[in-house]
Parts: structure tokens; C-alpha cells; sequence
């Protein structure tokens, strides 16, 4: 079951000063299903988070993306067509987010089909890709997933205008450190969980 489902619906019901017992009143059903819900031994069906998004004044989405989102490995990709960037910033995606499974690629084609198989919690997206254009590959991730946080990467500030109307999350100037990551990570469109230990 989904261990992360779990901690969001219990984040958000002490955030609306509600116990289980006054929750699953509003939600009609007994006080042990929310006790399951909250330990993770069960889950809702849609209906019912459609409902329980209701009771606690939240976008269904965020209960239901917390149903599928892999608690300990989430999906960061990094697209960039010179190997030896890539290979040293998967690196510092690595010492950023230890916990999350990281894909390099440096072809375009391979990350959109990486990125239609697999749930793309976050990519890091270089804007100059040879031949091809970073903004088009992140109009062809957001087409794929909407939430998809897309943080483009360039070693030209003026391009950091341009960025800003394509729907992304971010804008980084290399090279990348694993400050710059984590200061990106706090400043997410569609937070996620990254797993492992909390501090």
C-alpha cells in the first residue's frame, strides 16, 4: 500500500485540526477505515477520495498523485546532448537526491520515451540540445504528464526569459551543485516526496 497516501491524509487532517473520529464522521464511514487509511493497510477507492479531497478543501490531485507516487524512488531525469556534463551532473542529482531513481539521456527522443513508460516526478533539461530545443522537449513532457516539474539548465542567463513562459518549474545555470539542486527542490510547481529518511 502506499505509505506516502498514508502520511499526506494524516498531514492534512491534523493541519485541519480534525481527529480520525471527526474526519470520518464528515466522510460517513467508520473511524477504523480512516485508521487504515492513515497506517496504510487499505486504501480509498476514487469516490471516496473525491470525498475525502472535499472534507479536507483539497485538489483531488494531491490525494490521488500520493496514491501512485513511488514513496522512496521517485523519477529524475537529465537530458543533455555533451556526455561529460551529463555524466557529472547526474552526479550531483545523485548527492542531491540520494533517494531517487536518475535517468540520464542525451538524446531527446529517448527521454520522451523514457518519460511515456515511466512517471517523471522531475527533469532537468538542457536548453541548447545540438539540433534540438530544450522548450520543445518540455512542451512534449508536460504534454505526456502536466506535472512533471521541468528545470532547464544553460550556461546563458538571457535564455532564463524565454524559459519562463514554457510551463517550467525552474531555471538553473551551470554547473549545477547539489545547493542549487536542493534549492530548486524547495521551490517545486508539483512538490514530491523524495522518500528515505525525514530530518
Amino acid at each position: 500500500m502506499s505509505k506516502l497516501f498514508a502520511k499526506t491524509l494524516r498531514e492534512l487532517r491534523i493541519e485541519r485540526g480534525l481527529s480520525q473520529r471527526e474526519l470520518a464522521t464528515a466522510m460517513y464511514v467508520s473511524q477504523p477505515t480512516v485508521a487504515r487509511w492513515e497506517n496504510g493497510s487499505r486504501l480509498p477507492n476514487v469516490a471516496m477520495v473525491t470525498r475525502l479531497a472535499k472534507c479536507l478543501d483539497v485538489d483531488t490531485s494531491i490525494l490521488l498523485d500520493s496514491m501512485s507516487e513511488n514513496d522512496y524512488s521517485p523519477n529524475v531525469i537529465m537530458v543533455e546532448d555533451r556526455k561529460v556534463i551529463l555524466t557529472g551532473g547526474l552526479s550531483v542529482l545523485e548527492q542531491a537526491m540520494p533517494d531517487a531513481t536518475i535517468v540520464g539521456f542525451e538524446w531527446p527522443s529517448e527521454a520522451i520515451e523514457y518519460a511515456s513508460e515511466n512517471r517523471v516526478s522531475l527533469a532537468f533539461v538542457d536548453i541548447e540540445l545540438g539540433g534540438e530545443s530544450g522548450f520543445d522537449l518540455c512542451k512534449s513532457l508536460l504534454d505526456i504528464n502536466p506535472r512533471t516539474n521541468v528545470v532547464f539548465l544553460t550556461a546563458y542567463a538571457e535564455y532564463s526569459l524565454d524559459a519562463w513562459g514554457t510551463g517550467a518549474s525552474g531555471f538553473m545555470l551551470k554547473p549545477i551543485t547539489p545547493e542549487g539542486v536542493r534549492a530548486q527542490l524547495s521551490d517545486l510547481r508539483y512538490p514530491f516526496s523524495l522518500g528515505g529518511p525525514r530530518e
